[in-house]
Protein backbone atom coordinates (compact mmCIF):
# COMPACT_ATOMS: atom_id res chain seq x y z
CA UNK A 1 0.00 0.00 0.00
CA UNK A 2 0.88 3.57 -1.12
CA UNK A 3 2.25 6.08 1.45
CA UNK A 4 -0.01 8.58 2.28
CA UNK A 5 0.44 11.96 -0.20
CA UNK A 6 0.78 15.12 1.89
CA UNK A 7 -2.93 16.38 0.46
CA UNK A 8 -4.30 13.27 2.29
CA UNK A 9 -3.16 14.18 5.80
CA UNK A 10 -5.07 17.49 6.09
CA UNK A 11 -8.43 15.61 7.27
CA UNK A 12 -6.72 13.20 9.57
CA UNK A 13 -4.63 16.53 11.15
CA UNK A 14 -7.80 17.95 11.07
CA UNK A 15 -9.40 14.80 13.13
CA UNK A 16 -6.91 14.46 15.78
CA UNK A 17 -6.84 18.52 16.49
CA UNK A 18 -10.82 18.12 16.83
CA UNK A 19 -10.76 15.63 19.33
CA UNK A 20 -7.55 16.54 21.29
CA UNK A 21 -9.43 20.23 22.01
CA UNK A 22 -12.19 19.21 23.21
CA UNK A 23 -10.63 16.64 25.06
CA UNK A 24 -8.50 19.16 26.50
CA UNK A 25 -11.71 21.03 26.55
CA UNK A 26 -13.66 18.08 28.59
CA UNK A 27 -11.03 17.49 30.78
CA UNK A 28 -10.49 21.25 32.51
CA UNK A 29 -13.90 21.83 32.96
CA UNK A 30 -14.76 18.04 35.03
CA UNK A 31 -11.63 18.74 36.50
CA UNK A 32 -10.04 15.47 35.51
CA UNK A 33 -6.02 15.43 36.83
CA UNK A 34 -5.77 12.05 35.25
CA UNK A 35 -6.76 12.82 31.56
CA UNK A 36 -4.66 15.92 31.12
CA UNK A 37 -1.60 13.44 32.21
CA UNK A 38 -2.68 10.89 29.77
CA UNK A 39 -3.43 13.91 27.10
CA UNK A 40 0.17 15.56 27.60
CA UNK A 41 1.05 11.30 26.80
CA UNK A 42 -1.26 11.45 24.06
CA UNK A 43 0.55 15.15 22.39
CA UNK A 44 3.83 12.98 23.01
CA UNK A 45 3.16 10.13 20.90
CA UNK A 46 1.47 12.22 18.23
CA UNK A 47 4.91 13.78 17.85
CA UNK A 48 6.37 11.02 17.85
CA UNK A 49 4.11 9.61 15.32
CA UNK A 50 4.82 12.83 13.01
CA UNK A 51 8.37 11.98 13.38
CA UNK A 52 7.98 8.86 12.38
CA UNK A 53 5.41 9.54 9.36
CA UNK A 54 8.71 11.76 8.15
CA UNK A 55 10.78 9.15 7.75
CA UNK A 56 8.93 6.14 7.55
CA UNK A 57 5.84 7.52 4.89
CA UNK A 58 2.85 6.01 6.82
CA UNK A 59 -0.32 4.91 4.94
CA UNK A 60 -3.30 6.71 4.85
CA UNK A 61 -5.53 3.87 6.25
CA UNK A 62 -3.06 3.54 8.97
CA UNK A 63 -2.87 7.18 9.89
CA UNK A 64 -6.51 7.07 10.17
CA UNK A 65 -6.20 3.44 12.37
CA UNK A 66 -4.42 4.92 15.18
CA UNK A 67 -5.96 8.04 14.92
CA UNK A 68 -9.55 6.21 15.88
CA UNK A 69 -7.71 4.79 18.33
CA UNK A 70 -6.84 7.89 19.69
CA UNK A 71 -10.23 9.21 19.48
CA UNK A 72 -11.64 6.34 21.19
CA UNK A 73 -8.91 6.69 23.71
CA UNK A 74 -9.93 10.54 24.56
CA UNK A 75 -13.45 9.40 24.30
CA UNK A 76 -13.20 6.47 27.11
CA UNK A 77 -11.90 8.55 29.68
CA UNK A 78 -14.22 11.58 29.53
CA UNK A 79 -17.34 10.42 27.93
CA UNK A 80 -19.89 9.69 30.94
CA UNK A 81 -22.29 6.82 30.31
CA UNK A 82 -25.81 7.36 30.27
CA UNK A 83 -27.74 6.33 33.25
CA UNK A 84 -28.24 2.83 33.84
CA UNK A 85 -25.76 1.59 31.77
CA UNK A 86 -23.57 -1.45 33.59
CA UNK A 87 -20.11 -0.48 34.68
CA UNK A 88 -17.18 -1.56 36.84
CA UNK A 89 -15.50 0.91 39.15
CA UNK A 90 -15.90 4.40 40.49
CA UNK A 91 -16.47 6.38 37.59
CA UNK A 92 -19.34 5.82 35.21
CA UNK A 93 -16.99 6.90 31.77
CA UNK A 94 -17.19 4.93 28.80
CA UNK A 95 -13.87 3.09 29.91
CA UNK A 96 -15.91 1.23 32.80
CA UNK A 97 -18.70 0.66 30.70
CA UNK A 98 -19.29 -3.67 30.46
CA UNK A 99 -20.31 -3.91 26.99
CA UNK A 100 -21.15 -7.63 27.95
CA UNK A 101 -21.81 -7.77 31.67
CA UNK A 102 -18.88 -8.95 33.69
CA UNK A 103 -17.15 -10.45 30.03
CA UNK A 104 -16.02 -7.70 27.46
CA UNK A 105 -15.49 -4.20 28.18
CA UNK A 106 -14.94 -1.12 26.52
CA UNK A 107 -11.92 -0.58 27.81
CA UNK A 108 -10.53 -4.32 26.65
CA UNK A 109 -11.98 -3.29 22.67
CA UNK A 110 -9.84 -0.58 22.84
CA UNK A 111 -6.83 -2.76 24.00
CA UNK A 112 -6.91 -5.13 21.54
CA UNK A 113 -7.59 -2.64 19.24
CA UNK A 114 -5.11 -0.20 19.80
CA UNK A 115 -2.48 -2.92 20.07
CA UNK A 116 -3.27 -4.46 17.13
CA UNK A 117 -2.94 -1.64 14.98
CA UNK A 118 0.40 -1.19 17.05
CA UNK A 119 1.24 -4.50 15.33
CA UNK A 120 0.05 -3.30 11.78
CA UNK A 121 3.14 -0.35 12.63
CA UNK A 122 5.40 -2.95 13.28
CA UNK A 123 5.18 -5.02 10.14
CA UNK A 124 4.88 -1.51 8.36
CA UNK A 125 8.27 -0.57 9.70
CA UNK A 126 9.21 -3.89 9.36
CA UNK A 127 8.81 -4.47 5.77
CA UNK A 128 10.24 -0.84 4.52
CA UNK A 129 13.29 -2.27 6.26
CA UNK A 130 14.03 -5.43 5.27
CA UNK A 131 14.64 -6.68 1.27
CA UNK A 132 14.46 -10.30 -0.12
CA UNK A 133 18.29 -10.47 -1.27
CA UNK A 134 16.98 -10.05 -5.00
CA UNK A 135 15.53 -6.58 -3.94
CA UNK A 136 11.79 -7.28 -4.06
CA UNK A 137 9.49 -6.92 -0.55
CA UNK A 138 9.65 -9.22 2.32
CA UNK A 139 6.80 -11.80 2.61
CA UNK A 140 4.97 -11.54 5.83
CA UNK A 141 6.14 -15.23 7.38
CA UNK A 142 5.27 -16.98 10.43
CA UNK A 143 8.70 -15.42 11.91
CA UNK A 144 8.24 -11.99 10.44
CA UNK A 145 4.44 -11.78 12.05
CA UNK A 146 5.71 -13.06 15.25
CA UNK A 147 8.27 -9.84 16.10
CA UNK A 148 5.49 -8.06 15.02
CA UNK A 149 3.36 -9.07 17.30
CA UNK A 150 5.69 -8.80 19.92
CA UNK A 151 6.39 -6.11 19.35
CA UNK A 152 2.56 -4.81 19.56
CA UNK A 153 2.68 -6.61 22.95
CA UNK A 154 5.65 -4.77 23.66
CA UNK A 155 4.45 -0.91 23.49
CA UNK A 156 1.04 -2.39 25.43
CA UNK A 157 2.99 -3.56 28.09
CA UNK A 158 5.08 -0.01 28.14
CA UNK A 159 1.23 1.20 28.26
CA UNK A 160 0.79 -0.33 31.78
CA UNK A 161 4.01 1.21 32.50
CA UNK A 162 2.46 4.66 32.00
CA UNK A 163 -0.97 3.44 33.47
CA UNK A 164 1.55 2.97 37.00
CA UNK A 165 2.88 5.80 36.89
CA UNK A 166 -0.80 8.14 36.70
CA UNK A 167 -1.58 5.51 40.09
CA UNK A 168 1.62 6.36 41.66
CA UNK A 169 1.21 10.31 41.17
CA UNK A 170 -2.88 10.84 40.43
CA UNK A 171 -5.26 10.41 43.03
CA UNK A 172 -8.31 8.63 42.06
CA UNK A 173 -7.49 7.30 38.67
CA UNK A 174 -10.01 4.76 36.61
CA UNK A 175 -6.97 2.50 35.83
CA UNK A 176 -8.08 -0.48 38.03
CA UNK A 177 -6.24 -3.21 40.15
CA UNK A 178 -4.19 -6.04 39.49
CA UNK A 179 -6.75 -7.89 37.34
CA UNK A 180 -7.52 -5.00 35.18
CA UNK A 181 -3.99 -5.26 34.28
CA UNK A 182 -3.95 -8.84 33.36
CA UNK A 183 -6.81 -8.41 31.12
CA UNK A 184 -5.68 -5.22 29.34
CA UNK A 185 -2.56 -7.51 28.37
CA UNK A 186 -4.64 -10.89 27.28
CA UNK A 187 -6.62 -8.05 25.05
CA UNK A 188 -3.31 -7.24 23.47
CA UNK A 189 -2.46 -10.66 23.01
CA UNK A 190 -5.86 -11.03 21.06
CA UNK A 191 -5.65 -7.67 19.20
CA UNK A 192 -2.09 -8.22 17.85
CA UNK A 193 -2.51 -11.78 17.08
CA UNK A 194 -5.64 -10.71 14.77
CA UNK A 195 -3.45 -8.05 13.41
CA UNK A 196 -0.91 -10.64 12.85
CA UNK A 197 -3.45 -13.60 11.01
CA UNK A 198 -5.34 -10.33 9.03
CA UNK A 199 -1.64 -9.33 7.63
CA UNK A 200 -0.95 -12.99 6.68
CA UNK A 201 -4.18 -13.12 5.02
CA UNK A 202 -4.30 -9.91 3.19
CA UNK A 203 -0.67 -10.88 1.51
CA UNK A 204 -2.88 -13.62 -0.45
CA UNK A 205 -0.38 -16.14 1.32
CA UNK A 206 -2.64 -19.05 2.19
CA UNK A 207 -3.93 -19.12 5.74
Amino acid sequence: MPPAPTAKLLPVVLFNGAYMLAAILGAIIQGNSEFIFYIVVMLILMGVMGAVHRRVRLTTPLLWAFSVWGFAHMAGGLCPLPSGWPYNGDQAVLYSWWIVPQWLKYDQIVHAYGFGVTTWLCWHLLSRALRQPDGSAVRPTFGMLTVCAAGGMGFGALNEVIEFIAVLTIPNTNVGGYENTGWDLVANLIGASLAAVIIRCRSQVTC
